[in-house]
């Protein structure tokens, strides 16, 4: 079970955009990096193929990130926040908010 997955939001803790929230769009690489929506944007030059019907030019894309760079948003503390994990009484195993032991999971 892995700590951040696609469609939370996280808060970017390190690098050029720090501070910039985002939803993961991702899980890259083995699920050590991710991609989050609108966050570290790189500029590709890319080459037409009239054959295929692409136009070339410049395409802004998200590249991916380390997921130690991250932190899952908390809405109640309104700030970044690690995970954990606990076991629930029907058997289910879910994510927790460290700080405040809430569910991540519904």
């Amino acid at each position: 079970m892995n700590k951040i997955r696609k469609g939370d939001e996280v808060v970017i803790l390190a690098g050029k955009d720090r501070g910039k929230r985002g939803v993961v769009l991702k899980a890259a690489n083995a699920r050590d990096r991710v991609i989050v929506e609108n966050v570290n944007m790189a500029k590709r030059h890319t080459k037409g193929n009239p054959g295929q019907g692409t136009a070339g030019g410049i395409i802004e894309k998200e590249m991916p990130i380390h997921i130690s760079n991250v932190a899952i948003w908390n809405p109640i503390s309104s700030k970044g926040d690690r995970i954990g994990f606990k076991d629930l009484e029907d058997g289910r195993k879910v994510r927790i908010f460290r700080s405040d032991n809430e569910v991540v999971d519904v």
